[in-house]
């Protein structure tokens, strides 16, 4: 109720000063020196705010909107889905010195062997006119010691429910780094006591990459499928710094031959 009143009061407030400017416009070829000077001034004062207002509105209205599930989906799909990294704001936007098993976010955990961190890793806001995902995430890595370097994204349940042998589980990405490096994506489907593991290089010779994981070549109980998980491990990351403009994952069932 008091939000609905303050908007009444808004427009009304809006509407008078509008009623005030016109008048003062329409007057104005008539108005004698020292009034002009005094409404310059004023309407002056009144141009730098409103300019500031449209300057930050048409930014942030040309971003990604929050929260966007929008992206290309595969004909078939039956199930589609954005980390929430790629999504919406995080609780903690930045991580310096970033120790093993730090999670980002739900569903989204760093995993190294470094014995001295020297890796930040920091959400950033999508701004170029190709992106769809309103948020990135960016790793800077200075000196790096360990064997491994690999972000975890856990699938929601939704992913297991249906999954067939017929499936095939897509990944897109959108990725740009100061210098090349090998980016491996592992697929994980844990069925029972048993995980099944599909690993596919990421074609990094385009900024958008797609890699497709067939279930046909796993031993997968689909009765017993639990949960899905899936590994990006990157290759020698030292001093470079890796953006990861957006990830999504899709699924449909493949075409029968």
């Amino acid at each position: 109720m008091t939000k609905r009143r303050d908007r009444l009061i808004d427009r009304l407030v809006h509407r008078s000063a509008l009623r005030r400017w016109r008048r003062l416009a329409d007057g104005a070829d008539g108005m004698d020196f020292y009034s002009l000077r005094r409404y310059r001034n004023q309407a002056l004062s009144l141009r730098r705010n409103l300019d500031r207002v449209i300057h930050s509105a048409e930014y942030q209205l040309a971003l990604p909107v929050m929260g966007s599930d929008a992206f290309r989906k595969p004909m078939g799909t039956d199930w589609a889905w954005r980390p929430t990294l790629w999504k919406g704001p995080i609780a903690v936007p930045g991580f310096s010195s970033v120790a093993n098993k730090t999670m980002l976010c739900d569903g989204v955990t760093v995993f190294h062997d470094c014995r001295h961190s020297e890796l930040t890793v920091r959400q950033v806001r999508n701004t170029r006119d190709t992106d769809l995902a309103p948020f990135g995430v960016r790793m800077d890595v200075f000196r790096f010691d360990g064997s491994f370097l690999s972000l975890v994204l856990e699938l929601p349940p939704e992913a297991v429910e249906g999954l067939r042998l017929t499936h095939l589980i897509r990944l897109d990405t959108v990725v740009a780094m100061e210098k090349p490096l090998e980016i491996f994506a592992r697929l994980n489907i844990k069925h029972g006591p048993n995980v099944e593991q599909v690993v596919r290089e990421l074609p990094l010779n385009e900024a958008e990459v797609t890699v497709e994981f067939d279930l046909a070549y796993t031993k997968l109980n689909e009765k017993r499928a639990e949960r899905i998980w899936v590994d990006l491990i990157f290759e020698s990351p030292q001093m470079n710094q890796i953006t990861l403009h957006d990830v999504t994952f899709s699924r449909r069932p493949r075409a029968e031959l």
